[in-house]
């Protein structure tokens, strides 16, 4: 009895002991904590503000929580790692891995966490991947001492400013090197001069640089030829500044200038071999030459004003002697036969001041062949060449389209004459002979056949006729019923009695509604009667 209660009374000793040493240490150490008298060790320096409070990096029985606070306190990396960018953007295994899987803490003041090794870093799991010439250089020509790797230059000119021969020559590309160089070196240039509002072509391609970019001057350079070629200028300044409107860039003798269409005064005949200063005798863009024969060719009319001054009337470019009125300047050009008409026989007056109209009707009247009833626009059908050349007419705009068989029949089939508005319309009225019915099923052929083909027909009795067909009618044949050539069919008696009063044994008896008593089956088949 006495030995058990000697041993509960010090095990109570012990517990009030152990209970009373913690108060004790509480009141001594105020800031230390629980927490902190069960740390594994010492936070480095950069966390050591915050090693009294566990807390800040830490969640009580949420292990996974430690990697959210240490997003929340390295704002960078946390937008490195949504965004997918920078190293820690990159990494395969995530945030999901944990900070902790790389780096650990609680290892002393002056513990390495990070463990950062420059011989083995892929610089390919950051934004700025090493290439070319960049492989060589050595970390700390970027990355300045005591500063964020995060924090180095990533633009050329931010390292390269003081290698640049340009100086602010370039403009708004002083800044931007990489427009035409590239990490394989300074002299592999890369720049597309294409990309820029002058593009280069023809010898302009293979011209130095330095030819129009003399002393590294490259903003504001002229882009006007007279400014690099005035020494080139044959004209000594009389064709004015403009040379592209005549010259290209493959070469001076070259001329892009075309007096036939960018003028209103195609050069021809004997223009086309003189020089331009016999005409143009100032700045040709500047000063307008008037147009017509007679303002350079006064001297040389022979007719001494009597003709008037519209010399091309008559004369062309080639020779004064050979006279040679262009009819194909005027309103009317003479195409086919026309070309060949004599002048009078248009013209019976005085050609400039009697007007000849030019509709076909006004001198064809008399070729009308059909008098009248296709109207006087001759030319929707016909053309120069001859009445019966080349006859265009689109039958599908008149009142009878041309389909099926019609499309492959010859005019004359049914047009028997020029009178073609007194052609016939209508299917009887040209198939009347075709017609083996003999005209029993009306004249109305198109309610059972198409143009397609007399054989290819369809006729629903049911649908089309008001009175249908079953029983024992369908073995009746069509002349059954219809046994008179007419020309519309009748709408005559649907009773029975009116085709079958013959057959009424009853004599009349019992009325003409034998539908009464019979079907169309047969006058055996007899149904009850209905009142």
């Amino acid at each position: 009895m006495w030995e058990w209660t000697s041993r509960y009374l010090n095990k109570w000793l012990l517990v009030s002991g152990a209970i009373g040493m913690c108060m004790s240490l509480t009141q001594v150490v105020r800031a230390d904590t629980l927490e902190t008298l069960i740390m594994p060790g010492k936070v480095i320096q950069g966390h050591a503000k915050f090693e009294s409070d566990c807390n800040q990096c830490h969640t009580v029985f949420k292990k996974d929580d430690q990697s959210v606070k240490c997003l929340d306190c390295h704002k960078e990396i946390n937008a490195d790692v949504k965004n997918k960018q920078g190293y820690h953007g990159r990494l395969k295994s995530g945030p999901n891995a944990g900070c902790k899987t790389c780096h650990t803490d609680h290892k002393g003041r002056n513990a390495d966490i990070i463990k950062f090794d420059p011989q083995t870093f892929n610089h390919e799991m950051t934004d700025y991947p090493l290439k070319h010439r960049h492989t060589a250089v050595a970390c700390n020509g970027c990355h300045v001492p005591k500063k964020k790797y995060r924090e180095a230059p990533s633009t050329c000119v931010s390292c390269h400013r003081k290698q640049s021969p340009h100086g602010e020559g370039m403009g708004k590309l002083s800044d931007k090197c990489e427009s035409c160089h590239s990490e394989q070196g300074w002299k592999v240039v890369n720049f597309d001069h294409d990309k820029t509002k002058y593009v280069l072509t023809g010898k302009h391609k293979t011209t130095l640089c330095v030819a129009c970019h003399a002393n590294e001057r490259y903003a504001k350079t002229p882009m006007d030829c007279f400014s690099c070629h005035r020494l080139n200028d044959v004209h000594a300044g009389t064709n004015g500044k403009e040379c592209k409107k005549c010259h290209g860039t493959g070469s001076w003798k070259k001329m892009t200038f075309d007096h036939d269409t960018d003028t209103d005064f195609p050069l021809t005949g004997k223009h086309a071999d003189i020089s331009c200063r016999d005409c143009h005798k100032e700045d040709a863009f500047k000063v307008k030459l008037k147009t017509t024969c007679i303002s350079c060719h006064k001297n040389d009319d022979v007719h001494k004003g009597q003709n008037g001054t519209k010399c091309e009337s008559c004369h062309g470019t080639r020779d004064w002697k050979k006279s040679k009125f262009d009819h194909d300047k005027t309103k009317f050009k003479l195409r086919g036969k026309h070309k060949d008409a004599a002048c009078g026989a248009c013209h019976k007056g005085d050609p400039y001041k009697v007007k000849v109209s030019i509709e076909c009707y006004a001198c064809h009247q008399f070729d009308d062949a059909h008098h009248g009833q296709q109207g006087k626009q001759c030319q929707n059908c016909h053309n120069e060449f001859g009445w019966r050349q080349k006859v265009r007419f689109d039958h599908d705009v008149t009142h009878f389209p041309l389909i099926g068989l019609h499309a492959v029949t010859p005019c004359e089939e049914c047009h028997l004459s020029t009178s073609y508005k007194d052609t016939e319309t209508t299917c009887n009225g040209c198939h009347a002979k075709d017609d083996e019915h003999k005209g029993k099923l009306g004249i109305d052929c198109q309610l059972c056949h198409n143009p397609n083909g007399w054989k290819i027909w369809r006729f629903d009795h049911n649908k089309q006729a008001e009175f249908k067909i079953d029983g024992a009618h369908e073995k009746v044949h069509c002349y059954g019923c219809h046994r008179e050539a007419v020309k519309a069919i009748p709408h005559s008696s649907r009773d029975c009695i009116a085709c079958h009063r013959l057959d009424d044994i009853h004599n009349g008896q019992f009325g003409p509604r034998c539908e009464q008593c019979h079907t169309t089956k047969s006058f055996k088949d007899i149904q009850q009667f209905k009142r």
